[in-house]
Parts: structure tokens; C-alpha cells; sequence
């Protein structure tokens, strides 16, 4: 089973379509039409036989170049979410149920948690 074709993602109120442009096996990206914001999906074996799911969004922008204001400059930064599994013991619904506790509580209270971590808190 696959992720919807396109994929739409809000950000700061705007809907942006992000049409399929690569699949492949366990592995797929989605692409604004101006290239500035990609989201891939992609499921890897890694040591000791775990499964790691990734969901990745990548955002770049353009803004003023604090250096030479004349000019502009991209900039860029993600955010994503890994699952990192053993080979056995873990159901995916009981992967899912950690992920929901994860979610909880970093959305909780107008994203309270995200904002003190982005603020530097630990």
C-alpha cells in the first residue's frame, strides 16, 4: 500500500500539493512544483536486523541574506520521524500506540513540548 499521490501538507496556512516524482521498492518522494518542499518515505534493514520506517519532510525558503542585504539566499532544515524497530517483539499497532504517546505529548498545549525544545530547554 501507498501514501496518497499527491500528498498535501499545511504550513502556516497554506495547502501545498506535493505530486509523486520517484518510487521505487520501499522508497518515495513528493515535490511541491518550486522544489522547496519534499517529503520522503523510505523503510531500510539496518544493523542487527532492525527496521527503521523514516518520514522526512525537507523545507527551504528564500530570505535575506544578513550579509548582503541586496541579496537573497536559500535556506533549508527538516524535520522527521524515524521508527526504529528489532526484528520481533513489537506489533505495529504497539509501535503505533508509542508513536500516539510521542505525538501527545508534543502537540499537547499548543505544541508546548516543540516549543521549549526549539527554544533550547531539555
Amino acid at each position: 500500500m501507498s501514501l496518497a499521490d499527491p500528498l498535501s501538507i499545511t504550513i502556516s496556512g497554506t495547502t501545498v500539493p506535493l505530486p509523486k516524482i520517484f518510487g521505487s521498492g520501499k522508497e518515495s518522494k513528493y515535490v511541491s512544483a518550486d522544489g522547496l518542499i519534499a517529503v520522503s518515505a523510505n523503510h531500510t534493514l539496518v544493523k542487527q536486523g532492525r527496521e527503521r520506517h523514516l518520514f522526512r519532510i525537507d523545507h527551504s525558503k528564500l530570505t535575506s541574506n544578513p550579509f548582503d542585504t541586496s541579496k537573497n539566499m536559500k535556506v533549508d532544515m527538516a524535520v522527521y520521524t524515524v521508527f526504529d524497530l528489532p526484528p520481533a517483539g513489537y506489533s505495529d499497532p504497539e509501535a503505533l500506540a508509542v508513536f500516539v504517546g510521542l505525538n501527545t505529548l508534543m502537540t499537547a498545549s499548543s505544541n508546548a513540548v516543540v516549543t521549549k525544545l526549539l527554544g533550547g530547554e531539555s
